[in-house]
């Protein structure tokens, strides 16, 4: 069986898109792995952790209603309120969404460890949260 894959830079801008919202959901050591070179099957893995069952969900929620905004349904998923592990299948770009214990009982960075990592942040120009600064208004 054979995968079509959309435009590579649109699944790309999806995975960014969707690295974002994670860590506007306040999830963890949020990384995208560009999987483009290793298979067919799929082109980015989008692996962030989360502290709660509930906030995997509330993450996943926004990015599935945001994904629906640019077209784009889910073609699977699985995890529900309790689970440490909720994941989103978009075809070319697939959410995991874990609990701590999950994400390194799974290990899918050292499974998937021949994929690049992309630089999401910079791509989207989001400024490092150590290089926004506060300024101090004098009286």
């Amino acid at each position: 069986m054979s995968v079509e894959r959309k435009n590579g830079q649109r699944g790309r801008d999806d995975a960014c898109l969707m690295a974002r919202i994670a860590e506007d959901f306040r999830g963890k050591e949020t990384i995208v792995l560009d999987l483009t070179e290793i298979t067919p099957v799929f082109d980015y893995f989008v692996i962030t952790t989360g502290n709660s069952p509930r906030q995997l969900r509330a993450l996943a929620e926004e990015v599935r209603q945001t994904m629906k905004g640019r077209g784009n349904r889910p073609l699977g998923e699985e995890g529900d309120e309790r689970s440490a592990w909720i994941l989103q299948d978009y075809g070319d770009v697939v959410l995991h969404a874990f609990l701590s214990e999950a994400r390194t009982l799974y290990d899918l960075e050292h499974l998937w460890s021949d994929a690049r990592v992309v630089d999401w942040k910079q791509e989207l120009c989001v400024p490092a949260a150590a290089e926004t600064t506060e300024v101090e208004l004098g009286t």
